[in-house]
């Protein structure tokens, strides 16, 4: 019963807020309208921030707290899962999280201090709709039953060993399935060795000799950078033996990625595009950015992006993009001016007709360099 009146004390606090901010700025409003010339009068970003978090909290509090129950024992209950309400109070979650209240109360429903349930795929719909980070869990996370204990520290092993990972949730049930059905996703480390980032066949190539060489005449030294959307880690380890360290932000979109990576001896980052680089500012030699960045990404969201990379790259570090394709037109109007604002020097600037495309579309690699110094 405390329990159940503190919430309603919650929300009637939120709603009274609400409401005192509405008056506020309508008074406010009014006022200036009868002092002043009639003049179109803007709403503070603040004070629609504030709005709209309290409304968002109201929402999804009420959502699933249509009524309270009654048991035999005459006790109250609620349909909110308890670890919510407590993490909430404990730290802050993406605002995004509160725009898909059903999602997130089935990954919150769960028996703490026991097996987490296996909703990788809930996951993945939660941080692909902006809720990351997500909420943290008081459970034990599901392992393979028989995980192989000899893993290669080749970044190139033979083979991706099977028992390694929890296939359930994917279509395919072993890593020769997926070779088989996607022979270019990096499933297959082996058939990389000889090939992966070496091979000049076109402008649009970019080998990593030819990219360490460019540095090394431009004084710039390559320790550390971030495969942006790089899947298995095919650039993180090609890059690993030149002692240089990569980290791949990835997802597990249809396969397990992650687990991929990962058995290579390499870091996946399990976040999305629009994720913040849980990185600090200067820090990296190099980003660079794959098929995963291209058009179909937000134009603002991708100028979010390029500036948080350019926010985590040192002076005289380097963005690559790696085949970036849209619309001939798009290029020149839209993405080359977008690119062009960041103020880099242009080390390769190389463009090309996509094949088959019915769209005009085109290719793009390009390596450019931060100044300096800003």
């Amino acid at each position: 019963m405390g329990f159940s009146m503190g919430l309603n004390l919650v929300l009637l606090l939120a709603m009274v807020a609400t409401n005192i901010l509405s008056l506020y700025h309508l008074s406010s409003t009014t006022y200036q309208s009868q002092t002043k010339a009639p003049t179109q009068q803007q709403v503070p970003d603040y004070l629609i921030h504030q709005l709209q978090t309290i409304r968002a909290t109201i929402n999804h509090l009420t959502r699933h707290h249509p009524s309270t129950t009654i048991d035999t024992n005459s006790k109250t209950t609620t349909t909110i899962p308890q670890d919510l309400l407590l993490y909430s109070r404990l730290s802050p979650i993406a605002s995004s999280c509160h725009n898909h209240p059903d999602l997130l109360h089935n990954y919150m429903s769960y028996t703490p201090f026991t097996l987490c349930p296996h909703d990788t795929d809930l996951e993945e719909t939660l941080i692909l709709h902006g809720c990351h980070p997500l909420p943290r869990r008081r459970c034990f996370s599901r392992t393979p039953s028989k995980p192989s204990s000899s893993l290669s520290s080749d970044p190139f092993p033979s083979s991706l060993p099977d028992s390694n990972v929890i296939w359930s949730k994917y279509n395919c049930k072993s890593f020769s399935c997926l070779v088989q059905k996607s022979p270019n996703l990096g499933f297959d480390p082996a058939s990389e060795k000889s090939s992966s980032f070496l091979a000049f066949k076109s402008e649009l190539d970019l080998p990593v000799t030819q990219f360490l060489d460019l540095a090394k005449a431009a004084n710039s030294v390559i320790r550390l950078g971030i495969d942006v959307g790089g899947a298995t880690g095919s650039f993180a380890a090609r890059m690993k033996l030149y002692n240089i360290t990569i980290l791949t932000t990835t997802m597990n979109l249809g396969a397990p990625y992650s687990e991929a990576a990962a058995l290579r001896g390499l870091v996946p980052l399990h976040v999305p595009l629009q994720q913040r680089l849980p990185l600090f500012d200067g820090v990296l030699d190099v980003v660079r950015c794959g098929h995963a960045v291209n058009r179909w990404i937000p134009v603002i969201m991708m100028e979010f992006l390029f500036y948080d990379v350019d926010r985590v790259l040192r002076g005289g570090g380097y963005l690559w993009l790696d085949r970036f394709f849209s619309k001939a037109s798009d290029l020149e109007n839209v993405y080359g001016p977008l690119i062009g604002k960041l103020g880099y020097k242009k080390v390769k600037w190389a463009t090309a007709n996509k094949p088959n495309s019915k769209n005009r579309e085109v290719y793009l690699t390009a390596l450019l360099q931060k100044p300096v110094s800003k």
